[in-house]
């Protein structure tokens, strides 16, 4: 009896969040500019089983034709309690500046860093990872806020390299990044942990089309590895790929999810992708995909394609700081998102014409 009652009090807790949610939470969206929405409704995948819903609002740019640099300064500078970062490398000076300042207001800032880059950025409220590579690029501000994406907040990362930066104003997924960071600073536990407490969400955002504003459900998906088995995750969305695979990622040898859109190839979704020209060798798939007839090119960019991004059926994205490899679902700390609208979708389309005209030009 004891157990049933529990399992009703549970039911009941969650569909009162969700309610609330819904009728009262609301948030605003803004994806580059809300010029650029003209769609209507996000209509969110029927599988996923939301666990909770709350307000948000997002924000995308795409290194270096936007200024990434600018948007996380003024990110990190509208915290007024906290700044928790996870950062492969952190040697950006403005942003090493800026974590200082904020820290000398008495702000809590702790950051963690890959050991290979600790030289670059070295203060006691610094902390390394102890082996293998913590490869998150993400910070938590006062615990609603977080930025995360492909961009490493260096000089080439926001200059030179084409990345992806989102920025969410969510408390919900910022509570689920903070307690993977609290894994790391707090238990110091790397490369694993507990699975994540909320990985699908309902964000209720306003959004602006036409100069009228309305409210839309943009479902999440949010998912650390090797913790939560990413490559499982990637592999249950390119499954359902009906039309249409795009992807730009700089590094490419996991051979499920390459399998998985061989397969969706031949029963007739079309595959075009971008690699970064300097992984491509023997372990790379560029040469199988391209041998099976998907639309492959190496990239155009001097420097580095560090794009870790799928797009599917023009109506999902897969980003983050997962590498689709091995190591970057099985050794490494990474995190990844799973967003469903067909705005944002739209925004990185985009992006990855530019990207693969970039390509083609320079080839």
């Amino acid at each position: 009896m004891k157990k049933k009652f529990k399992t009703k009090v549970m039911f009941l807790f969650i569909v009162l969040v969700a309610v609330m949610g819904y009728l009262g939470f609301n948030g605003y969206i803004e994806i580059d500019s809300f010029e650029r929405i003209t769609s209507g409704a996000v209509v969110s995948d029927e599988d996923v089983t939301p666990l909770i819903s709350g307000s948000g609002a997002i924000q995308v740019y795409f290194c270096p034709h936007q200024s990434c640099e600018q948007a996380l300064l003024d990110l990190l500078d509208s915290a007024e309690e906290t700044i928790h970062c996870a950062s492969y490398e952190l040697s950006l000076e403005s942003v090493q500046e800026k974590l200082l300042e904020k820290r000398s207001d008495s702000l809590e800032v702790d950051i963690i860093v890959d050991d290979n880059y600790l030289k670059k950025f070295n203060y006691s409220f610094i902390k390394t990872d102890g082996w293998g590579q913590m490869h998150n690029k993400f910070c938590i501000i006062d615990g609603s806020k977080i930025f995360t994406g492909s961009m490493n907040p260096t000089n080439n990362g926001v200059n030179k390299n084409n990345n992806n930066l989102l920025i969410i104003d969510s408390p919900l997924l910022a509570t689920n990044y903070e307690n993977e960071f609290q894994e790391m600073w707090t238990d110091e536990t790397y490369k694993k942990g507990e699975p994540v407490p909320n990985s699908n969400l309902i964000l209720e955002v306003e959004s602006s089309v036409d100069g009228e504003v309305g409210t839309k459900s943009i479902t999440v998906k949010n998912y650390f590895c090797p913790d939560d088995n990413c490559a499982e995750h990637v592999k249950e969305e390119l499954e359902k790929a009906e039309e249409s695979i795009y992807f730009m990622t700089f590094s490419f040898t996991h051979d499920g999810i390459a399998n998985v859109i061989l397969l969706r190839m031949n029963d007739g979704v079309e595959v075009h992708g971008v690699f970064e020209t300097t992984q491509v060798s023997q372990y790379s798939k560029y040469e199988v995909l391209e041998y099976q007839g998907a639309d492959v090119v190496k990239d155009g960019n001097g420097n580095n394609m560090h794009h870790k991004v799928f797009i599917i059926d023009g109506k999902t994205v897969i980003t983050g700081s997962m590498n689709p490899s091995k190591n970057g679902d099985e050794s490494n700390d990474e995190n990844v998102l799973i967003i469903y609208s067909e705005e944002i979708a739209a925004l990185y389309l985009e992006e990855f014409d530019r990207v693969y005209a970039e390509a083609v030009e320079n080839s």
